[in-house]
């Protein structure tokens, strides 16, 4: 094969870009991967995912060393050191990227720094260079979705990207957006004594969440004020202003932080030119991650199907095994969704409303965290909930939420039971370890 000739390309280095490159190069093809920063892993790995657990867990050490009396534990004058706290993030976060390209390296990928362009569905231009491949992978991910209002350019006006740089914790902070992004940021700086707010244009925070375990969590992060069907106006240097209830109210905000969603990386890598189907949600794909243009693939964010890493490592795994004769496909109804606050949320499936929406007719069961013998021990200054959807005709799994603890580490287990479509009595049947958190789902499942 030409040295400038591959069985792929694959544009973007993100958690879907380099998964797709370490699978197909296990599959022993030739591949190419491309990225505009020489420090692979995307977003997630070097501006999301990775550095904000870093300092949550810096940050949830600080409060626990703060609130450890009842644990016989007395920790005078805990201090918070961002600048420390920051060192930590970033050598975790190279620690990592470092992983990532040496399992380039071991899996005989070529990696490329540069701006890749699609001339067509069968050559790559880079750095004035030309590049002939069978097929491509786009996973040009996301970026910070901005906000149409004055003022959003001050300096003190951050995203998720630059917030994750500060070398100076405000003393206000008014965040613009009650998601995932915007609560994880509010959680992180409430525990560090931060005065948070966050203004939240809809009704209740966490839109596409059970209702009943937002409005919990919200009770719970009680360190942060929120103003939800608040529309934020504009930005001064020392008020952010938004329209509540017909009226204008302005909140002082040392720092703001935009947080109103992500939008899909679909501009200027040659989509238009070859008339590959997609909008500003996203690159138009099927359940093979196939686009309208044979042996053209995307994955990830690009997509806007699911912006999530993992549900990227899945669509670059069944782009890989489809383009190479694999039979796979992508699944959607059983995704794991996380939200790293203190306490953490995690669900899976169906929330109570989806499911209503559906004409499902269900059977629905919730208990308090505090009842299992684990969460009590650990986390007894909390509260929590765990509460099960299940179709009541088929008796069939559906949906799960857990509120409370470290329930991230086991939402994958409820993960796996939607996805081979247990019954209430298969999962009766499953022997949970004693004592663990995880043995909540068990004990609403007998509920039912």
């Amino acid at each position: 094969m030409p040295e400038n000739k591959f069985d792929v390309v694959i544009i973007g280095g993100g958690p879907g870009g380099y998964v797709a490159a370490e699978r197909a190069g296990e599959k022993g093809k030739k591949t190419l991967l491309i990225d505009e920063d020489k420090n692979l892993g995307g977003v997630c790995l070097n501006r999301g995912c990775i550095p904000t657990k870093a300092l949550l867990h810096s940050a949830k050490i600080f409060h626990s060393s703060q609130n450890s009396q009842d644990f016989g534990v007395r920790v005078s004058k805990a201090e918070y050191d961002i600048k420390k706290a920051m060192d930590w993030k970033n050598k975790v976060v190279s620690i990592l990227t470092k992983g990532v390209a040496y399992q380039m390296k071991r899996h005989h990928v070529n990696v490329l720094t540069g701006h890749a362009h699609i001339i067509d569905k069968n050559t790559i231009s880079v750095n004035k260079e030309i590049y002939r491949t069978d097929n491509i992978i786009i996973a040009t991910g996301s970026s910070p979705s901005q906000l149409p209002i004055p003022g959003v350019d001050k300096p003190h006006v951050l995203t998720s990207n630059e917030m994750l740089m500060i070398e100076k914790l405000p003393k206000t902070l008014v965040i613009i957006g009650g998601g995932v992004i915007g609560l994880e940021f509010a959680s992180y700086f409430s525990l560090l004594g931060v005065s948070v707010t966050v203004l939240e244009m809809l009704p209740e925070i966490l839109p596409g969440f059970d209702q009943d375990i937002s409005l919990f969590l919200k009770k719970e992060i009680n360190t942060c004020n929120f103003k939800t069907e608040a529309m934020a106006t504009k930005i001064d240097d020392k008020n952010v202003y938004f329209v509540k209830d017909g009226s204008e109210e302005r909140i002082p905000a040392d720092m703001v932080l935009i947080a109103v969603g992500r939008t899909p990386n679909v501009s200027n890598i040659g989509l238009e030119k070859n008339n590959i189907d997609f909008d500003r949600n996203g690159i138009k794909v099927n359940e093979k991650m196939q686009t309208n243009l044979p042996g053209v693939y995307a994955v990830g964010d690009v997509t806007g199907k699911s912006l999530l890493a993992h549900s990227a490592y899945r669509m670059a795994e069944v782009a890989v095994n489809v383009m190479f004769g694999e039979e796979d496909h992508m699944r959607y109804q059983a995704i794991p969704w996380v939200v790293y606050t203190n306490p953490e949320l995690s669900r899976v499936g169906l929330t109570e409303n989806e499911a209503i929406k559906q004409g499902r007719k269900i059977k629905v069961k919730s208990l308090q965290m505090r009842v299992n013998g684990r969460f009590l021990s650990e986390h007894s200054k909390e509260n929590g909930i765990c509460k099960i959807i299940v179709d009541s005709e088929s008796d069939v799994l559906l949906g799960v939420n857990i509120l409370g603890g470290v329930n991230s580490e086991i939402i994958y287990g409820a993960a796996a039971m939607i996805e081979a479509e247990l019954r209430v009595k298969d999962i009766k049947e499953i022997m949970f370890p004693h004592p663990t958190v995880s043995e909540i789902i068990r004990d609403v499942i007998w509920e039912l």
